[in-house]
């Protein structure tokens, strides 16, 4: 566990959080195997973004409400994780050059946050450096801020304790390769 969240788990507000696995086991009594147990949970779909750089490879955060996260949004009706992604993806990056190397079988999902909503990610590749945050047509301006193409250990001060299986996840498929 990188040391910002064990900080942040020693924290009063953190206090609960102490690694994304033993929280999930603490309460898998109260939440069930799969999550809270709700109907039908929200999902949402989204991508880590990667791409190779001179300094070795970078991932893409964005930024919104001072929270840093990777794209990703709701499902629509009707709509395949996996179509949901590359939806996302392009409409809060503007990326068309994306290629998704390791298929649309391989992902990782999130625990439960946020009222028992859990994201699925895939592995996108990008060749693009610059990023023109597109505006969304329901909020007259973009979704989000900010942007940066960060290093894995860069991106562990950055996002959120949610987000910490998916990044290890993303640590181990590109260290392979």
């Amino acid at each position: 566990m990188p040391d910002r969240w064990r900080r942040q788990a020693a924290d009063s507000r953190w206090g609960a959080i102490r690694s994304p696995i033993r929280c999930l086991n603490a309460n898998r009594s109260r939440i069930g195997d799969n999550g809270p147990m709700l109907a039908n949970p929200p999902r949402a779909a989204g991508a880590v973004v990667f791409r190779r750089a001179g300094s070795g490879l970078r991932i893409l955060v964005l930024r919104a409400f001072g929270i840093w996260d990777f794209p990703k949004g709701l499902l629509e009706p009707g709509e395949t994780e996996f179509v949901a992604a590359q939806r996302e993806v392009l409409e809060e990056t503007g990326l068309t050059d994306l290629d998704y190397p390791f298929g649309e079988g391989t992902f990782k999902d999130t625990l439960p946050y946020s009222g028992g909503k859990i994201a699925r990610f895939y592995l996108a590749e990008t060749g693009t450096a610059a990023i023109a945050l597109p505006g969304s047509p329901e909020l007259g301006r973009p979704e989000h801020d900010d942007w940066r193409w960060v290093s894995l250990e860069e991106a562990e001060d950055l996002l959120p304790p949610r987000l910490a299986i998916v990044l290890d996840w993303v640590r181990g498929r590109l260290a392979a390769h």
